[in-house]
């Protein structure tokens, strides 16, 4: 990051206005900088920040949302934060909130319809419906007066990562696009985690499923983890991160699988550029696999990137230390392009 030039000789003809200017640029060039150093070296929260939930409405329905705001002179960039498959904003991105906005950038996180504090009808995945209410995000974090309304970037993880490419590719509005371990195709994610038998009875219990939805109107509640196949390592850290979280889902509708078979981000990702978009995942994944991240960035035009972290399963990416690996490729991947 260059620094910006800062000059106040004598005799040099500016105004006391424009020297105050050129003081406090500088300034917050230092605080920036200052963040940002801490991140790469594993620290968060460097800039107090302001904290403070917020509503918004997406196709009429009531979302909750909290924004984090950096301290000192504003206004800055915003970044919209999207959740996983069926997380919720208070399950890991309340911690990437913060950190954003210690590296100079207003943070928005937010649960999609249904989940969370948001209103409208329960614990449906609705991929393309969590596309608008990225957008609707968009929009209510450009018009707070502490964000720079043109420059908006879109950050997700896991599932949310498919959320935040499918919403960049088609609102260009989305500056610049960070997914953390995404899916591009949800019908190879859901196939590659499963032996071919039980791929096929998966597939075939959500057409009966569907079928059934038709006739009732309701889908059948199951087990998350009939749905969302953890591999043990990934399982044993979900199971221990929503223990005593308020709000995690427990059970999904069978509906999430024909849902997840439909949706599939790499169809669109080439439209994104001339915008940037970074992908990041880990070649211990046996969640999503690596190849879902590889698959959206060899689609993808550019100005585009893949880091490929060492050795961390999936949730683990979302935790100490693989997550200030993750957020330093983030925030000099917005300093550059957002």
């Amino acid at each position: 990051m260059s620094r910006p030039a800062v000059r106040m000789t004598a005799g040099s003809g500016a105004s006391g206005s424009t020297a105050m200017t050129r003081v406090r640029t500088f300034r917050v060039w230092r605080e920036r900088e200052s963040a940002r150093q801490c991140l790469v070296l594993g620290a968060s929260n460097t800039l107090p920040a302001v904290e403070k939930p917020v509503t918004f409405f997406s196709a009429g329905t009531r979302l909750a949302g909290d924004l984090y705001v950096p301290d000192g002179p504003g206004p800055w960039p915003g970044v919209v934060l999207c959740c996983g498959y069926t997380g919720i904003k208070d399950l890991y991105l309340n911690d990437m909130g913060r950190r954003m906005s210690s590296a100079g950038y207003v943070a928005l996180t937010f649960d999609y319809k249904g989940w969370g504090q948001s209103e409208g009808p329960r614990l449906r995945l609705a991929p393309y419906g969590r596309v608008e209410d990225t957008q609707a995000a968009m929009t209510f974090l450009g018009l707070q007066p502490e964000a720079i309304a043109d420059r908006i970037g879109l950050y997700g993880i896991s599932y949310g990562g498919s959320t935040a490419t499918f919403a960049a590719a088609i609102d260009s509005r989305a500056r610049a696009i960070v997914s953390v371990t995404g899916v591009g195709d949800g019908a190879r994610w859901m196939r590659n985690v499963r032996y071919p038998w039980e791929y096929r009875d998966f597939i075939a219990r959500g057409h009966r499923d569907w079928e059934e939805q038709v006739i009732s109107g309701a889908s059948t509640m199951a087990e998350r983890a009939e749905v969302l196949k953890h591999d043990p390592r990934s399982a044993k850290i979900a199971a221990q991160a929503r223990k005593n979280l308020k709000g995690a889902a427990m059970e999904v509708p069978l509906e999430f699988i024909h849902e997840t078979l439909a949706f599939r981000p790499e169809w669109v990702v080439d439209r994104i550029s001339p915008r940037a978009a970074l992908f990041i995942t880990s070649d211990a994944d046996e969640l999503v696999l690596p190849e879902e991240s590889a698959a959206l960035f060899s689609r993808a035009g550019e100005p585009r990137k893949l880091v490929t972290l060492k050795g961390y399963g999936h949730y683990e990416v979302f935790n100490r230390p693989a997550i200030d690996e993750v957020m330093a490729e983030t925030i000099a991947w917005y300093e550059r392009y957002l």
